[in-house]
């Protein structure tokens, strides 16, 4: 196995907002963002899905994700960025995240998440989607890190899905142009809970009511969308 030894800049520092940008500042943003999940590995171990701080991402909080492994090779989108559901034109929460690929594309996609959870490493595609009647070809990059659930089992995965200019008609699917998985190694927590709830904690732990207080956002009002919403599972 090999590390991921990308180091990041400085806790605290932001990230540049580089939305519906391309080039160097997007990939400067997308390894902070990267960068920014490292930090919090804590002993070497991956971060719990709590330990994010949605304030360490804000300018990817449109982009940002969390998913939730249900099978092997299937996950939903317990968490869902603005921007992902401008892709599909509606909202996208409990979906799978394989419905922004093409159907050509969903098998290796599941070989790619079976990595993510079970070695676990980091999945980093590019993308392409092509042009077509209101709708300019995008490039992308959809970028997933492994989280463990407050559990304690390598469950949830934090991610961030970038497009280049404007979205189009919806709703845009994406081919896989180019793969890289890391495989890293982890140290196991010293306790890990087998039958206890999980607790309501800070940062991504469920139920997150808002990010009401974070700097730079504000509660929905009436009618809008919130950058990030909450997937309710009965």
């Amino acid at each position: 196995m090999t590390q991921d030894r990308t180091v990041g800049p400085p806790v605290g520092s932001k990230i540049m907002r580089i939305l519906g940008g391309r080039g160097a500042s997007e990939q400067a943003a997308l390894l902070d963002f990267q960068s920014y999940w490292t930090r919090m590995r804590r002993g070497g171990d991956v971060p719990r899905r709590s330990d994010i701080d949605p304030r360490e991402i804000e300018p990817l909080l449109p982009n940002a994700f969390i998913i939730e492994r249900i099978a092997p090779g299937l996950a939903r989108l317990r968490i869902a960025g603005s921007h992902l559901s401008d892709l599909m034109g509606m909202e996208v929460r409990g979906m799978p995240i394989s419905a922004f690929l093409t159907p050509g594309d969903r098998d290796a996609l599941a070989q790619h998440m079976v990595r993510l959870f079970d070695e676990p490493a980091i999945v980093r595609l590019t993308l392409s989607s092509a042009s077509g009647s209101g709708a300019p070809a995008l490039d992308g990059t959809l970028i997933m890190l492994p989280l463990r659930s407050d559990l304690g089992d390598i469950s949830r995965a934090l991610g961030c899905l970038v497009s280049s200019g404007p979205s189009g008609r919806a709703p845009r699917r994406f081919s896989i142009t180019h793969t890289k998985l890391t495989s890293i190694n982890v140290s196991l927590p010293s306790v890990v809970a087998a039958s206890t709830p999980e607790p309501l904690q800070t940062g991504f732990a469920d139920p997150a009511a808002s990010f009401e207080g974070v700097s730079g956002t504000t509660p929905a009002k009436s009618g809008e969308r919130s950058y990030l919403r909450l997937i309710k599972s009965d």
